[in-house]
């Protein structure tokens, strides 16, 4: 952790206070979120339908808004977008806490997930220009800080859920206040953030992005990596709750996921991103990364070989260790994969309209993973229903492999590097 804190502080002031931006904006948001679902279904008793309408109204506004939030960050400034998105989910939050009736609950959601699509392009669109040519070790660094908000925010939250959800949603509130106030005093401003982006129309920004061919290949192969990583909250919770129940033992064993993927992360990152730039070109780290998720899914098909035990010790280690060890191979393979991917996208951007090239890959990923989400339920559905228990375990090994062919098949054939792009340098071990 040593190292990481060096790293940390040889970075320039903008990408030091945006990366612990975003472990607050994780640390904010996930000491609510994972409980709101409960709290709507609760405490104010609405249908299952309505909560599922409310919370789908906080995804689409997320993630079908990614490529208007990149837009405007290109037109308008990194530093006004990200302000003005802190700023929408204070508003949000607060209302989340405070409302009970349907119609405000919808604006509440809507508003905090608009919120995250004005933000979040413009945040990495600042990091990788800040960055420069240290951009895939300031995204391995980011990423730390990303997972540690995740993995401490739901700790935070059930804390503040014992008192009162109100409380929860208001402290949530007062961390984006925090960090809007902060925003704006103490992040410098980029040269963009002069407005020289909003001269050129927006339909000519958006047939830049979606005429960048190299671009749109290189995000259809990386669907795979979000569906993938995205287990971790469906199928491998359901596999422990197949295998051993949904009371105290299947919650506490879910929760371990969480924790030895957050740690993993917070503890590896920087020395796996070190290794593999030190070794291996970025499209080859992008392809193993994506190698390693699929083949996270190894140890839950060889356990469907081993008969459940009646109970015990045995029935609870079938339970955990084969989703533990799935859970760790997908952080390693984020580990790989992620920072070179944001370094990629900056090639292939060719340093025009960044953030919308971000809000644009977060698009096609939102969209990827709720299709892919879909499908990985109605396998399981099926697999249960015929007795095939190893069924989709197979599909999500063979769909890793599949994105890992892609995108090798890319690198080779030089759609990930521009002829005009120098490469970026080695991360120092």
């Amino acid at each position: 952790m040593r190292g990481t804190f060096t790293r940390f502080r040889s970075h320039q002031r903008g990408v030091r206070l945006l990366m612990v931006n975003q472990f607050a904006i994780n640390l904010g948001f996930y000491m609510l979120m994972p409980y709101l679902a409960a709290h709507l279904s609760g405490t104010l008793g609405l249908a299952g339908w309505l909560v599922g309408l409310v919370l789908g109204v906080r995804n689409f506004s997320q993630q079908g808004m990614f490529l208007v939030g990149g837009t405007l960050a290109d037109r308008y400034g990194y530093k006004p977008l990200i302000v003005a998105g802190c700023a929408l989910r204070t508003a949000g939050f607060v209302t989340l806490g405070l409302v009970d009736s349907l119609p405000a609950l919808l604006a509440a959601s809507a508003a905090t997930g608009f919120a995250g699509a004005l933000f979040n392009p413009a945040v990495r669109a600042y990091l990788a220009a800040d960055a420069g040519d240290r951009r895939v070790e300031a995204f391995a660094l980011f990423n730390v800080f990303y997972q540690a908000g995740i993995l401490l925010g739901p700790l935070v939250g059930m804390a503040l859920i014992g008192i009162d959800f109100r409380v929860a949603c208001l402290v949530s509130a007062a961390v984006f206040g925090v960090l809007s106030v902060t925003q704006i005093r103490a992040l410098p401003p980029r040269a963009s953030d002069e407005g020289g982006g909003a001269r050129e129309r927006i339909g000519s920004q958006w047939r830049n992005v979606l005429g960048n061919r190299p671009f749109l290949l290189f995000s259809a192969a990386m669907i795979g990596s979000y569906v993938l990583s995205f287990q971790i909250y469906l199928a491998l919770p359901l596999e422990v709750r197949r295998v051993v129940g949904a009371g105290e033992a299947g919650t506490a064993t879910v929760a371990l996921l969480f924790a030895v993927s957050g740690l993993a992360t917070i503890l590896g990152q920087t020395r796996v991103t070190a290794w593999c730039a030190a070794r291996m070109a970025p499209g080859r780290a992008l392809a193993l990364g994506l190698l390693v998720m699929g083949a996270a899914f190894l140890p839950p098909l060889a356990a469907t070989a081993v008969p459940v035990p009646a109970g015990g010790a045995g029935r609870w280690l079938l339970a955990a260790v084969p989703p533990v060890l799935a859970a760790l191979s997908l952080a390693l393979g984020t580990m790989i994969a992620y920072p070179f991917e944001m370094d990629t996208i900056v090639r292939l951007s060719g340093d025009r309209h960044l953030a919308t090239h971000y809000g644009l890959y977060n698009t096609i990923c939102g969209v990827g993973i709720t299709l892919g989400n879909l499908g990985t339920g109605a396998v399981l559905d099926a697999a249960r229903g015929a007795g095939l228990s190893a069924l989709p375990w197979f599909a999500l090994l063979a769909l890793g492999t599949a994105c890992a062919a892609a995108l090798h098949g890319l690198h080779r054939a030089g759609r990930l590097t521009p002829a005009d792009s120098p490469p970026p340098q080695p991360v120092p071990a």
